[in-house]
């Protein structure tokens, strides 16, 4: 037992990728309804002579939950609730993938039910936190604004990326039509009207993402426009509320590895192409990996030579260390020490930009995240065989650009928050399952990308007030 609690998490998630992956090809997930299992189908409310209807697929064996839910629906679809399909679909199942699939199951619902609690906690403390007077100055605009640039240059770097290599199609994913991917199909002028919300308790119960997301921008703002003691107080509350979600959120990510398990076991059993598949998964990776090179490499370096007037590559040879550690670490909240210390005592920042830009950098200032969820996102899309039109991807960037704000920096919070950017745009979040396989790798790629971003614009904002740097 001691020597399970020293392997870390992400020996672990190899460890359950493989176990996973060996339970999905040794043994085939597959659905029979008989006798007795019409029986517990009348006991979910659904009528005899409805079931009945189900005897032409009695004892057939199927060997995917999309093709069980076709003939279902062939027979009975339009007489039972999209519950009682779901109880179907769980009742019919049968071999051994089932016994452990309930675990990706659970770990699953445990993500649903922090994504709300999530984004109220994690962006009104933000908007608070940066928008009081003494923050909102010369500096706070001048910061603010190049975080929301650089973030909006990633997304749509990646966007083109995805977009031209499509590393989702073709991988034929056989996967279950699921209740919610006509959200997606939403017009783009529906969209903007319905993030107005006009019940927010209503939109917090049904799950509209952009919806809540605008509620908790406009009421972190106006916590700043109240009295002294008012401001002090909502403020330590959220603050206080974000710390008691973070450290829920750690806890749900410690059952990763079971959850994986569970998920992976089931996906794979469920597919006849894997080697399409893994062909597909290491396209998506490669997209992520060029699109965040690119930002990094390109973006990132020209901004400091044209709009920081100062030599990119000896800020670079200043932050390998900082870097070293996010790229290890994975976490933008760890190296933030190391980060301060080489941005201020080897580019010659001065104390006063990087100890406002960096630690608000750290909060807010996510590209290499908001590009990945995007990619992700994107690719779970193609993997389901839907075209997102320009509008959805339009949502999609700004989506993901608000979500990248509420992302905390530690370790896989970025796959945390991407559950909120699929559930934005209609897709449902069992298709996670497809990334948690190379999420951790991508995970030090873009932390990497993070902490080089914040460098960057602690040395761009110092250059704008005239500080004389050493790069």
């Amino acid at each position: 037992m001691k020597f399970l609690k020293k392997i870390t998490l992400f020996w672990q998630i190899i460890i359950a990728l493989a176990i996973g992956i060996t339970v999905g090809i040794v043994f085939k997930q597959e659905y029979k309804l008989n006798e007795k299992k019409f029986i517990k189908i009348e006991r979910l409310g659904v009528n005899k002579e409805v079931v009945k209807k189900l005897s032409p697929i009695k004892d057939s064996v199927f060997t995917s939950e999309k093709e069980f839910l076709k003939n279902v629906n062939k027979y009975i679809g339009d007489d039972i609730t999209v519950k009682q399909r779901k109880k179907i679909v769980n009742i019919s199942k049968i071999g051994v993938v089932k016994y452990i699939s309930w675990m990706g199951v659970l770990f699953l619902r445990a993500l649903t039910m922090i994504i709300i609690p999530l984004i109220l906690t994690s962006i009104i403390p933000g908007v608070t936190n940066i928008g009081t007077g003494k923050n909102l100055g010369r500096l706070g605009l001048k910061t603010m604004v190049y975080y929301t640039l650089t973030s909006v240059f990633a997304i749509v770097t990646g966007l083109f990326f995805v977009n031209l290599i499509k590393p989702g199609k073709g991988a034929n994913l056989e996967l279950a039509e699921v209740e919610g991917l006509s959200a997606a199909k939403e017009s783009f002028g529906d969209t903007l009207m319905n993030i107005i919300p006009t019940n927010i308790f209503e939109s917090l119960t049904n799950g509209h993402m952009l919806s809540i997301i605008f509620f908790a921008i406009l009421f972190g703002f106006f916590i700043t426009k109240t009295h002294e003691k008012s401001r002090i107080f909502l403020t330590d509350f959220f603050n206080s509320s974000f710390d008691v979600m973070m450290r829920l959120t750690q806890f749900i990510i410690k059952f990763t590895p079971l959850g994986i398990m569970g998920i992976i076991a089931k996906t794979v059993a469920e597919q006849d192409n894997l080697a399409g598949i893994a062909g597909r998964l290491g396209v998506y990776m490669l997209v992520v990996i060029i699109a965040l090179f690119f930002h990094a490499a390109i973006t990132l370096p020209l901004s400091v030579r044209i709009i920081g007037k100062a030599n990119p590559f000896k800020h670079l040879k200043s932050m390998r260390n900082a870097l070293m550690t996010a790229f290890s670490t994975s976490s933008s909240g760890a190296t933030l020490s190391l980060t301060m210390d080489c941005v201020k005592n080897k580019s010659g920042v001065s104390n006063k930009i990087a100890g406002f830009t960096l630690p608000l950098g750290a909060t807010v200032n996510m590209d290499g995240t908001a590009l990945y969820e995007l990619v992700a996102a994107m690719f779970i899309a193609q993997a389901y065989g839907l075209d997102m039109t320009i509008g959805q991807q339009i949502i999609a960037v700004v989506t993901a650009l608000l979500a990248s704000i509420g992302a905390a920096g530690i370790p896989m919070a970025g796959l945390v928050m991407i559950t909120i950017v699929l559930s934005a745009m209609g897709l449902p979040l069992e298709g996670v399952g497809l990334i948690f396989a190379v999420d951790r790798i991508l995970d030090m790629f873009r932390t990497t990308v993070n902490v080089w971003s914040d460098s960057c614009a602690a040395v761009i904002i110092a250059k704008s007030e005239g500080e004389k740097l050493k790069v």
